[in-house]
C-alpha cells in the first residue's frame, strides 16, 4: 500500500501519468500537460499553476525534478519486476499490490491487507498465488481437488471419491501423493544424471581415442610422404646419373666428328688451290682423290653411332613413369607383414598378450573402455587388413577347447548373435565346439568329419580370386574347406576363444597358386 500511495504522489495532477517536471509551487506535472496548459494562458499573459492557482508574472521555465525522477525510476523498476514475476491482489483495483495468497473458493488473489479481513471458514482454502485457481477445482463438482487417485493418475475432489467415477479406487491425500511423486522424480533425475555422466565419459573416451587415431594417421601419412620423397630423390639422382653417363659416351663421338670436320676443311682448301693452279704438271702429279669416298663412308657410319640415340626424352619419361608406379605400389599398397591383435576390438572377457599375438579367455572382466569397435562376445580382430594378393597365416589352437578362427569385413556387427564369426554374410570361420568341427558363413553351418586332428590351422586368402581356404596342419596337411565369393571390403583376421587361448604363429606369408 505504501508503494501505491507513493506512486500517487508522483503522478501528474492532470493525466495521472508519471510527472518528472515541477513548478515553483512544488506541484508535479508531465511535460506535455504543462506545456499545453501554459500555451492556453499565453494570450492573457497570466500564468498560474493548474492545481493551486499560484500566479507567475512570466512564463515559468520547465524544471526537471531530479529527486522525483530518481524515486520514479526506483518505483517503476520495482513494479516492473512485480508485474513480470508476481501476481497482484484482485481487490486493489487502484494500484498494483503484490498478492500474498490465492483463495481457491473465491478464485481471487489477496494482498496482506485484504487477507486479514478474508473469511477464515474451512471452505476458503488458501494456496500460493496463482493466476488460474480454477484449475485447482474439479471440473464436474466444482470442488477443490484434495485427493489423488493412484489407479487413474488423476487429481480428484471429495465428491469424486464418494460418489463419482473414482468411487472405490485407492486414493491418497494430495500432499502425500506429491511427496511420493517428487521422490520418483528424484529417482528419475538421478538415473538421467547417471546416464548423462556415462555418455559424457564415453564421449571423452571417444574424443581421446579419435584424437589418438588422428595423430597416428598423421604420423603414418607424414612417414608415407617422407618415403615417397626419398624414393623420388633417389630416382632423380639415378636418372641424372644415367644422363651424365650417356653424355660422357656421346662426347668422344662429337670430338671425333670435329676432327674429321677439320680434316675435310683442310682437304677442301687444298682442292680449291689445285683448281686455281694453271700449271698442269703440278695438278697432274697430285695423288689420286679416290680415297675421299672411303672417308665419306666412314664419316657416315660414325654419324650413325647408336650411343647418340640413347638420350631420348620419351624413353627417359617411360622409365620415370614406370619407376613411379613401382614406388606407389611398394609404399601405398602395403599389405600387413604380420598379424597383430587389436585390443580395442577384444571382448571384455579376453586378454591380449604384450606382443599382441596371444588371445586368452579370463574369468575376470577386464575394465576396458567402451568403444564402438569392441565385441560383446569373446572375439578379437587383427589391426591390419588384406585388400589384395595371396596371403596365408597360421594359428595354434591346441590350448583351447572351444574356438573360432577366420576372416571378416570391418563392417561386421559388434553386438548380438550376428556379431559372431560366421553367423553373418560379413565373415567366414572355422569352428570347434564340443569336439565337433564345422565351417560357417552367413549363418550356415557345414559339419566336417569327426575326429579331425586339428591343433594348428592355416587360413589362405586369394583376394582377387575370391577364395578363402582352411587347412589342418597336422600330418598330413588337410584342406578342410574353401569358400568362394567376391570380396567387397578389406578383410581382418578374426579369432574367438571361449576356453584356453589361441596363438598367432609367425607372420603373414605370400603364396603362389599351383596350376
Amino acid at each position: 500500500m505504501a508503494s501505491a500511495d507513493l506512486r500517487q504522489e508522483l503522478d501528474c495532477f492532470i493525466c495521472q501519468n508519471i510527472a518528472p517536471v515541477t513548478l515553483i509551487c512544488g506541484h508535479n506535472f508531465c511535460p506535455d500537460c504543462l506545456f499545453h496548459t501554459l500555451n492556453t494562458k499565453e494570450e492573457s499573459g497570466l500564468y498560474a499553476c493548474p492545481v493551486c492557482r499560484a500566479e507567475c508574472p512570466e512564463r515559468p521555465a520547465l524544471q526537471r525534478n531530479v529527486t522525483t525522477c530518481n524515486v520514479v525510476g526506483s518505483v517503476l523498476y520495482t513494479q516492473s519486476d512485480q508485474k513480470e514475476t508476481g501476481i497482484f491482489c484482485t481487490y486493489c483495483i487502484h494500484s498494483h499490490v503484490l498478492a500474498a495468497k490465492t483463495c481457491l473458493h473465491c478464485e481471487a488473489s489477496l494482498c496482506d491487507n485484504h487477507l486479514r479481513v478474508h473469511s477464515q471458514s474451512p471452505e476458503h482454502v488458501l494456496c500460493e498465488p496463482t493466476t488460474s485457481p480454477g484449475n485447482r477445482k474439479c471440473s464436474i463438482h466444482k470442488k477443490i481437488l484434495e485427493y489423488y487417485c493412484t489407479e487413474d493418475s488423476a487429481c480428484i475432489c471429495v465428491s469424486c471419491c464418494l460418489a463419482g467415477e473414482h468411487q472405490g479406487h485407492r486414493v491418497e491425500m494430495m500432499d502425500e501423493a506429491l511427496k511420493k511423486k517428487k521422490e520418483k522424480l528424484r529417482d528419475v533425475l538421478q538415473n538421467l544424471t547417471t546416464k548423462r555422466d556415462k555418455i559424457e565419459k564415453s564421449l571423452q573416451e571417444r574424443r581421446r581415442r579419435d584424437q589418438k587415431k588422428a595423430s597416428d594417421i598423421t604420423e603414418r601419412v607424414a612417414a608415407l610422404f617422407a618415403d615417397i620423397r626419398k624414393e623420388l630423390e633417389d630416382l632423380e639422382k639415378r636418372v641424372s646419373s644415367e644422363i651424365s653417363r650417356k653424355k660422357e659416351c656421346i662426347s668422344p663421338s662429337i670430338t671425333a666428328l670435329e676432327i674429321k670436320k677439320d680434316e675435310l676443311s683442310r682437304k677442301i682448301h687444298h682442292m680449291e688451290e689445285l683448281c686455281n693452279l694453271s700449271d698442269p704438271v703440278t695438278v697432274l702429279q697430285e695423288p689420286d682423290t679416290g680415297d675421299l669416298c672411303d672417308t665419306e663412308d666412314r664419316e657416315r657410319h660414325y654419324s650413325e653411332d647408336p650411343d647418340v640415340g640413347d638420350l631420348d626424352l620419351g624413353l627417359i619419361s617411360q622409365t620415370i613413369y614406370r619407376r613411379l608406379s613401382d614406388i606407389i605400389k611398394g609404399i601405398c599398397v602395403q599389405e600387413p607383414k604380420d598379424i597383430l591383435l587389436d585390443a580395442n576390438t577384444a571382448g571384455n572377457k579376453l586378454r591380449i598378450s604384450r606382443d599382441m599375438k596371444i588371445v586368452s579367455e579370463t574369468f575376470k572382466v577386464e575394465n576396458c573402455p567402451e568403444t564402438p569397435e569392441r565385441f560383446q562376445y569373446n572375439q578379437v580382430l587383427s589391426t591390419g587388413t588384406f585388400s589384395s594378393g595371396r596371403h596365408y597365416w597360421e594359428a595354434d589352437v591346441s590350448k583351447s577347447r572351444n574356438w573360432r578362427v577366420g576372416m571378416c569385413y570391418p563392417s561386421i556387427e559388434r553386438t548380438g548373435n550376428e556379431s559372431l564369426i560366421g553367423e553373418n554374410n560379413k565373415s567366414w570361420g572355422l569352428d570347434r565346439t564340443r569336439n565337433q568341427y564345422s565351417v560357417r558363413h552367413d549363418n550356415r553351418e557345414i559339419q566336417l568329419p569327426d575326429k579331425i586332428p586339428c591343433t594348428r590351422v592355416r587360413i589362405c586368402l586369394d583376394y582377387e580370386a575370391g577364395e578363402l581356404s582352411f587347412y589342418s596342419l597336422c600330418d598330413p596337411i588337410t584342406l578342410l574347406h574353401t569358400f568362394t565369393t567376391t570380396f567387397t571390403e578389406p578383410l581382418h583376421a578374426a579369432l574367438g576363444v571361449w576356453k584356453g587361448h589361441i596363438k598367432i604363429c609367425g607372420g603373414v606369408r605370400t603364396w603362389e597358386k599351383q596350376n
